[in-house]
Protein backbone atom coordinates (compact mmCIF):
# COMPACT_ATOMS: atom_id res chain seq x y z
CA UNK A 1 0.00 0.00 0.00
CA UNK A 2 1.42 3.39 -0.98
CA UNK A 3 1.87 6.01 1.74
CA UNK A 4 0.52 9.54 1.52
CA UNK A 5 2.89 12.31 2.63
CA UNK A 6 2.10 15.97 3.22
CA UNK A 7 4.55 18.69 2.37
CA UNK A 8 5.50 20.58 5.57
CA UNK A 9 3.67 23.69 4.32
CA UNK A 10 0.58 21.55 3.75
CA UNK A 11 0.85 20.32 7.34
CA UNK A 12 1.10 23.86 8.71
CA UNK A 13 -1.75 25.00 6.50
CA UNK A 14 -3.94 22.09 7.60
CA UNK A 15 -3.24 22.81 11.28
CA UNK A 16 -4.06 26.51 10.90
CA UNK A 17 -7.28 25.79 9.01
CA UNK A 18 -8.30 23.35 11.74
CA UNK A 19 -7.77 26.06 14.38
CA UNK A 20 -9.76 28.61 12.35
CA UNK A 21 -12.67 26.19 11.95
CA UNK A 22 -12.56 25.43 15.69
CA UNK A 23 -12.80 29.17 16.40
CA UNK A 24 -15.86 29.46 14.16
CA UNK A 25 -17.43 26.41 15.81
CA UNK A 26 -16.85 27.50 19.42
CA UNK A 27 -17.35 31.26 19.44
CA UNK A 28 -20.25 33.56 18.63
CA UNK A 29 -18.51 36.68 17.32
CA UNK A 30 -14.85 36.14 16.38
CA UNK A 31 -12.78 38.62 14.36
CA UNK A 32 -9.39 38.61 12.66
CA UNK A 33 -6.96 41.18 14.02
CA UNK A 34 -5.65 42.72 10.81
CA UNK A 35 -2.61 45.00 10.79
CA UNK A 36 -1.75 44.82 7.10
CA UNK A 37 1.42 42.90 7.94
CA UNK A 38 2.44 39.62 6.33
CA UNK A 39 1.25 37.42 9.21
CA UNK A 40 -2.27 38.83 9.38
CA UNK A 41 -2.42 38.66 5.58
CA UNK A 42 -1.51 34.95 5.70
CA UNK A 43 -4.14 34.32 8.41
CA UNK A 44 -6.75 36.05 6.23
CA UNK A 45 -5.68 33.95 3.23
CA UNK A 46 -5.98 30.79 5.34
CA UNK A 47 -9.49 31.85 6.41
CA UNK A 48 -10.44 32.19 2.73
CA UNK A 49 -9.29 28.63 2.11
CA UNK A 50 -10.88 27.30 5.30
CA UNK A 51 -14.39 28.44 4.35
CA UNK A 52 -14.24 28.45 0.54
CA UNK A 53 -16.45 28.82 -1.47
CA UNK A 54 -18.26 30.90 1.16
CA UNK A 55 -16.94 34.30 2.14
CA UNK A 56 -14.75 34.65 5.21
CA UNK A 57 -17.21 34.53 8.13
CA UNK A 58 -15.05 36.83 10.28
CA UNK A 59 -14.93 40.60 10.28
CA UNK A 60 -11.45 42.14 10.15
CA UNK A 61 -10.50 44.43 13.04
CA UNK A 62 -7.73 47.00 12.66
CA UNK A 63 -6.38 49.06 15.55
CA UNK A 64 -5.40 52.29 13.81
CA UNK A 65 -2.59 54.16 15.60
CA UNK A 66 -2.86 57.12 13.24
CA UNK A 67 0.87 56.67 12.61
CA UNK A 68 0.60 54.04 9.90
CA UNK A 69 2.54 53.54 6.70
CA UNK A 70 0.29 54.96 3.92
CA UNK A 71 1.06 51.85 1.87
CA UNK A 72 -0.37 49.64 4.63
CA UNK A 73 -3.68 51.51 4.82
CA UNK A 74 -4.12 51.39 1.04
CA UNK A 75 -3.37 47.66 1.02
CA UNK A 76 -5.91 47.11 3.83
CA UNK A 77 -8.66 49.01 2.03
CA UNK A 78 -8.01 47.26 -1.29
CA UNK A 79 -8.12 43.84 0.38
CA UNK A 80 -11.35 44.61 2.24
CA UNK A 81 -12.98 45.63 -1.05
CA UNK A 82 -11.74 42.44 -2.73
CA UNK A 83 -12.94 40.15 0.06
CA UNK A 84 -16.26 41.90 0.65
CA UNK A 85 -15.95 41.56 4.44
CA UNK A 86 -16.65 44.01 7.28
CA UNK A 87 -13.84 46.18 8.58
CA UNK A 88 -13.94 47.25 12.24
CA UNK A 89 -11.55 50.07 13.14
CA UNK A 90 -10.44 51.07 16.61
CA UNK A 91 -8.81 54.52 16.60
CA UNK A 92 -5.98 55.36 19.00
CA UNK A 93 -6.47 59.03 18.15
CA UNK A 94 -10.07 58.78 19.38
CA UNK A 95 -8.83 57.16 22.59
CA UNK A 96 -6.46 60.10 23.08
CA UNK A 97 -9.18 62.66 22.31
CA UNK A 98 -11.53 61.00 24.80
CA UNK A 99 -8.87 61.04 27.52
CA UNK A 100 -8.73 57.25 27.66
CA UNK A 101 -4.95 57.31 27.12
CA UNK A 102 -2.19 59.90 27.28
CA UNK A 103 0.15 60.32 24.33
CA UNK A 104 3.85 59.84 24.98
CA UNK A 105 6.25 62.72 24.49
CA UNK A 106 9.85 62.96 23.33
CA UNK A 107 11.82 61.73 20.36
CA UNK A 108 11.24 58.05 21.20
CA UNK A 109 7.50 58.47 21.77
CA UNK A 110 5.30 55.77 20.28
CA UNK A 111 1.62 54.95 20.18
CA UNK A 112 2.27 51.22 20.28
CA UNK A 113 1.37 50.67 23.94
CA UNK A 114 -1.67 52.94 23.56
CA UNK A 115 -3.19 50.31 21.27
CA UNK A 116 -3.94 48.15 24.32
CA UNK A 117 -6.76 50.38 25.56
CA UNK A 118 -8.11 50.94 22.04
CA UNK A 119 -8.11 47.21 21.29
CA UNK A 120 -9.85 46.27 24.55
CA UNK A 121 -12.44 49.02 24.02
CA UNK A 122 -13.10 47.78 20.47
CA UNK A 123 -13.42 44.17 21.65
CA UNK A 124 -15.93 45.23 24.31
CA UNK A 125 -17.98 47.57 22.11
CA UNK A 126 -18.27 45.01 19.30
CA UNK A 127 -18.88 42.14 21.76
CA UNK A 128 -15.98 40.12 20.33
CA UNK A 129 -15.44 36.82 22.13
CA UNK A 130 -12.38 35.68 20.15
CA UNK A 131 -9.78 37.81 18.37
CA UNK A 132 -7.68 35.84 15.87
CA UNK A 133 -4.09 37.05 15.59
CA UNK A 134 -1.06 36.33 13.47
CA UNK A 135 1.35 35.87 16.38
CA UNK A 136 4.03 33.20 15.97
CA UNK A 137 6.08 31.53 18.70
CA UNK A 138 9.41 32.16 16.94
CA UNK A 139 8.94 35.94 16.98
CA UNK A 140 9.61 36.67 20.63
CA UNK A 141 10.02 34.78 23.92
CA UNK A 142 6.70 36.04 25.34
CA UNK A 143 4.85 34.82 22.26
CA UNK A 144 6.53 31.44 22.63
CA UNK A 145 4.39 30.94 25.76
CA UNK A 146 1.11 31.31 23.88
CA UNK A 147 -1.35 28.48 23.24
CA UNK A 148 -3.52 28.24 20.13
CA UNK A 149 -6.48 29.38 22.28
CA UNK A 150 -5.22 32.09 24.64
CA UNK A 151 -7.60 32.93 27.49
CA UNK A 152 -8.04 36.57 28.59
CA UNK A 153 -9.78 37.57 31.83
CA UNK A 154 -12.58 40.13 32.16
CA UNK A 155 -9.96 42.91 32.19
CA UNK A 156 -8.54 41.64 28.90
CA UNK A 157 -5.34 40.54 30.64
CA UNK A 158 -3.20 37.51 29.85
CA UNK A 159 -1.79 35.24 32.53
CA UNK A 160 0.74 32.83 30.97
CA UNK A 161 0.51 30.55 34.03
CA UNK A 162 -3.27 30.22 33.79
CA UNK A 163 -3.90 28.82 30.32
CA UNK A 164 -5.89 25.74 29.28
CA UNK A 165 -4.08 22.54 28.29
CA UNK A 166 -4.35 21.61 24.61
CA UNK A 167 -3.74 17.86 24.62
CA UNK A 168 -4.46 16.05 21.33
CA UNK A 169 -5.42 19.41 19.78
CA UNK A 170 -8.58 19.62 21.87
CA UNK A 171 -9.35 23.28 22.51
CA UNK A 172 -11.39 24.58 25.45
CA UNK A 173 -13.10 27.83 24.46
CA UNK A 174 -15.34 28.11 27.52
CA UNK A 175 -15.35 31.53 29.17
CA UNK A 176 -17.31 33.55 31.72
CA UNK A 177 -19.16 36.74 30.86
CA UNK A 178 -16.72 39.57 30.15
CA UNK A 179 -13.83 37.26 29.30
CA UNK A 180 -12.62 36.49 25.80
CA UNK A 181 -9.99 34.55 23.87
CA UNK A 182 -7.23 35.26 21.43
CA UNK A 183 -6.51 32.56 18.86
CA UNK A 184 -3.20 32.09 17.04
CA UNK A 185 -3.58 29.68 14.08
CA UNK A 186 -0.02 30.13 12.80
CA UNK A 187 1.72 29.74 16.17
CA UNK A 188 3.96 26.93 14.87
CA UNK A 189 5.07 28.77 11.74
CA UNK A 190 8.46 30.44 11.37
CA UNK A 191 9.35 33.56 9.42
CA UNK A 192 10.79 31.34 6.69
CA UNK A 193 7.58 29.29 6.57
CA UNK A 194 5.61 32.50 6.06
CA UNK A 195 7.74 33.60 3.11
CA UNK A 196 7.75 30.16 1.50
CA UNK A 197 3.96 29.99 1.86
CA UNK A 198 3.47 33.49 0.43
CA UNK A 199 5.60 32.49 -2.57
CA UNK A 200 3.78 29.18 -3.04
CA UNK A 201 0.30 30.70 -2.77
CA UNK A 202 1.24 33.86 -4.70
CA UNK A 203 -0.23 36.05 -1.92
CA UNK A 204 -0.13 39.81 -2.46
CA UNK A 205 1.75 41.78 0.22
CA UNK A 206 2.56 45.48 0.73
CA UNK A 207 5.51 46.85 -1.24
CA UNK A 208 7.21 47.77 2.05
CA UNK A 209 8.48 44.20 2.39
CA UNK A 210 10.52 44.55 -0.82
CA UNK A 211 13.74 46.53 -1.03
CA UNK A 212 13.16 50.09 -2.22
CA UNK A 213 14.65 53.55 -1.77
CA UNK A 214 13.26 55.52 1.15
CA UNK A 215 14.19 58.43 3.38
CA UNK A 216 15.42 57.06 6.71
CA UNK A 217 17.15 58.14 9.91
CA UNK A 218 19.65 56.03 11.88
CA UNK A 219 18.26 55.69 15.42
CA UNK A 220 18.54 53.05 18.15
CA UNK A 221 20.60 50.80 15.92
CA UNK A 222 18.16 50.69 12.99
CA UNK A 223 16.87 52.70 10.04
CA UNK A 224 13.65 54.50 11.03
CA UNK A 225 11.51 55.88 8.17
CA UNK A 226 11.34 59.64 7.95
CA UNK A 227 7.77 60.86 8.37
CA UNK A 228 5.72 63.78 9.63
CA UNK A 229 5.49 62.00 13.01
CA UNK A 230 9.25 61.66 13.53
CA UNK A 231 10.90 64.26 15.79
CA UNK A 232 14.45 64.75 14.52
CA UNK A 233 17.40 65.60 16.75
CA UNK A 234 19.87 68.26 15.49
CA UNK A 235 22.53 65.57 15.09
CA UNK A 236 20.31 63.26 13.03
CA UNK A 237 20.56 63.24 9.26
CA UNK A 238 17.91 62.12 6.79
CA UNK A 239 19.43 59.78 4.21
CA UNK A 240 18.06 57.89 1.22
CA UNK A 241 18.79 54.18 1.52
CA UNK A 242 17.63 51.06 -0.26
CA UNK A 243 15.88 49.19 2.53
CA UNK A 244 13.06 46.82 3.27
CA UNK A 245 11.00 46.04 6.39
CA UNK A 246 10.81 42.58 7.95
CA UNK A 247 7.82 43.51 10.11
CA UNK A 248 5.31 46.36 9.95
CA UNK A 249 3.87 48.45 12.76
CA UNK A 250 3.71 52.05 13.90
CA UNK A 251 5.84 54.02 11.39
CA UNK A 252 7.71 55.74 14.25
CA UNK A 253 9.12 52.49 15.67
CA UNK A 254 9.44 50.14 12.69
CA UNK A 255 13.05 49.84 11.63
CA UNK A 256 14.19 48.78 8.18
CA UNK A 257 17.29 46.93 7.05
CA UNK A 258 19.55 47.74 4.12
CA UNK A 259 18.78 45.18 1.47
CA UNK A 260 18.69 44.37 -2.24
CA UNK A 261 15.93 41.76 -1.80
CA UNK A 262 13.25 42.95 -4.21
CA UNK A 263 11.67 39.55 -4.99
CA UNK A 264 10.19 36.80 -2.84
CA UNK A 265 13.05 34.47 -3.76
CA UNK A 266 15.65 37.01 -2.64
CA UNK A 267 13.74 37.68 0.59
CA UNK A 268 13.66 33.97 1.44
CA UNK A 269 17.40 33.68 0.76
CA UNK A 270 18.10 36.73 2.91
CA UNK A 271 15.94 35.47 5.80
CA UNK A 272 17.75 32.12 5.74
CA UNK A 273 21.00 33.90 6.67
CA UNK A 274 19.54 36.15 9.40
CA UNK A 275 20.68 35.70 13.00
CA UNK A 276 18.35 38.30 14.50
CA UNK A 277 14.59 37.89 14.88
CA UNK A 278 12.37 40.06 12.73
CA UNK A 279 11.25 42.06 15.78
CA UNK A 280 14.87 42.97 16.49
CA UNK A 281 14.33 46.22 14.59
CA UNK A 282 11.26 47.27 16.61
CA UNK A 283 12.39 50.01 19.01
CA UNK A 284 9.46 49.43 21.38
CA UNK A 285 10.73 45.88 22.04
CA UNK A 286 14.12 47.27 23.09
CA UNK A 287 12.78 49.27 26.03
CA UNK A 288 13.25 46.34 28.41
CA UNK A 289 13.86 42.60 28.40
CA UNK A 290 10.21 41.95 29.23
CA UNK A 291 8.56 44.77 27.25
CA UNK A 292 6.50 42.43 25.04
CA UNK A 293 5.33 40.24 27.93
CA UNK A 294 4.44 43.30 30.01
CA UNK A 295 2.25 44.62 27.18
CA UNK A 296 0.68 41.22 26.59
CA UNK A 297 -0.24 40.89 30.25
CA UNK A 298 -2.10 44.18 29.92
CA UNK A 299 -4.06 43.06 26.85
CA UNK A 300 -1.72 43.60 23.89
CA UNK A 301 -1.98 41.40 20.76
Amino acid sequence: MSKYYLNYLDELESEAIYVLREVWAQFQNPVILFSGGKDSIVVTHLARKAFYPSKIPFALMHVDTGHNFPETIKFRDDLIEELGVRLLVGSVQESIDQGRVAEERGKNATRNALQITTLLDAIESHKVDCAIGGGRRDEEKARAKERFFSHRDDFGQWDPKNQRPELWNLFNGKYFQGEHFRAFPISNWTEMDIWNYIARENIAIPSLYFAHEREVVWRNGTWIPNSEFLILEPSEEVLVKKIRFRTLGDITITGGIESDADTLEKIALEVSTMRQTERGNRSDDKRSESSMEDRKRQGYF
